[in-house]
Formats: C-alpha cells, structure tokens, sequence
C-alpha cells in the first residue's frame, strides 16, 4: 500500500541551511517520504505561504529576521488544521518555548539525517496530535494577524490603538487604519491583559494612547454618559459605568 509523502515546509533564513534539510530529506526519502512544498526565509514569509501551499509539517529554524521561529508557531497555534512544526536551531536553550508551544519536536544543528527520520515519523504516528499547537501562557505574540484579500497582514500590537468585538470578527484600530481579525475579544483580553484595558464590554483600549474623556450627554438617562479620546484617531469609544472608575483613576495618576 502506498504512502502519501509528507507535505513539508523550510523554515530558515540561511540558504544553505535548508540546502542541507533538503540533502538529508533526499537520504532517508525511502524510510520517510516527503515532498517539499514550499521554503521561506522567515516567519513572516512562511504564514503567507502556507496560505497558499497547505502542508502537514513546518521545519522551522528559531532564530531569524523580522518574525522569529517561535512567533510564527504562536500565530499558527491560532490557525484551524494547523501544520505540526518542527524547530530546527543551532541554540538548544530555545527549547522550553518550543515545548511550550506544544512544538511535535526539537532538532539541534547539525541535524543527523537518522533523527529527522524519527522526528518526521513521529507526524505520520500521531497525525492528529501532530497537528494541534497548544498556547501557552507565555506565548504572546508582537503582531496580530489579519487575512487580507489572499495575504497575511501582521499589525504590530503596540500600535493598535483599541480591539473593538463587532459581530464575528474583532477589529483592531491603528492610527492609519482598520483591521479584521477572525479571532474572540475575550482570548484576546487573556493573552494581552497587560497591554489593554477594558472600556466596555465588546472594547479594550491601549491605556498609552489614552489623551482625555469626553462628557456625552445620554437622552433618557438620569447620568451622562463617558467616552475615552484616544491619541491620533477622531472616534471616541464609550465607558461602560462599571469600567468608568478605572478610566477615571488612569488619567487622576498621570496627573
């Protein structure tokens, strides 16, 4: 009965990194066969292309430019039918986070072609495990991922202004512009707890871009009603009553 190759993604910024990762793929191709879908030099470039070339395992180095190993195992830990991920890296001291993050395997350079066969067979055993990344507590990310029109946008989370739930989606407002981001305001909250606050209970505002409150004066209510002014944007986000004395004491203790 024949096998179905492995669909496998190359992770790293080095050329002939994964020049050897294809050399050693080629040695053990009878033990474990394995096509190769795709190669990208970083993080950033590998979430944009899984998009387009699905695959059931990511080889990926830690240490890179722009989005490192281990971000991008925290955003794919977020994705449905995610791929299992393999950290491949010359640093073993990295491999805490990766075990955190539920990676299937860690593989110190230079690998030997006999323990990426059984990192690689250990997918095939354990096909459903191998395909569910975990979050752990510590893994926050520093961008936040948005489908766009066939590509991935990466908003960098410390300039996002508010994440405002509306509907299914959650938007999140940087000065130049929106972003839609299929993921729950709630899971958001825990992840970035010390980042946002809450204003209201489908907002959370970064308290750094907080520049005033507004009075606004609500028909029909016996109280007026708050709204918060953020630094670089015309919209004002309306205070719940619950959430008023902590906006009030943010401004009182910046005196």
């Amino acid at each position: 009965m024949m096998t179905m190759p492995l669909r496998l993604l190359l992770v790293d910024d080095e050329t002939l990194a994964r020049t050897r990762l294809r050399n050693l793929l080629n040695d053990i191709a009878e033990e474990v066969p394995t096509t190769i879908v795709a190669e990208a030099h970083d993080g950033h470039s590998a979430l944009a292309l899984i998009q387009m070339h699905p695959c059931d395992i990511a080889l990926v180095d830690i240490r890179m430019p722009g989005m490192d190993g281990v971000e991008f195992a925290r955003h794919l830990a977020r994705w449905p039918n995610a791929p299992a991920v393999i950290f491949v890296t010359a640093y073993d001291q990295y491999a805490v986070s990766a075990f955190e993050l539920s990676a299937l395997d860690y593989l110190v350079k230079p690998v030997r072609a006999a323990r990426l066969a059984v990192a690689l067979q250990k997918a095939k055993r354990h096909p459903d495990e191998a395909g569910r990344l975990e979050k752990s507590a510590l893994a926050t990310r520093r961008h936040l991922s948005c489908f766009e029109r066939d590509r991935v946008l990466l908003v960098p989370v410390t300039d996002i202004l508010y994440l405002k739930a509306e509907q299914k989606y959650v938007t999140a407002r940087t000065t130049e512009r929106e972003y839609l981001l299929e993921e729950s305001l709630v899971k958001l909250e825990a992840e970035f707890g010390e980042r946002f606050l809450r204003v209201h209970r489908n907002c959370l505002i970064s308290p750094d871009a907080v520049i005033g409150l507004e009075r606004v004066s609500a028909e029909g209510e016996k109280d007026d009603a708050w709204q918060v002014m953020l630094s670089g944007i015309r919209e004002h986000l309306p205070v719940s009553r619950r959430q008023w004395p902590l906006i009030k004491n943010l401004l009182k203790n910046r005196g």
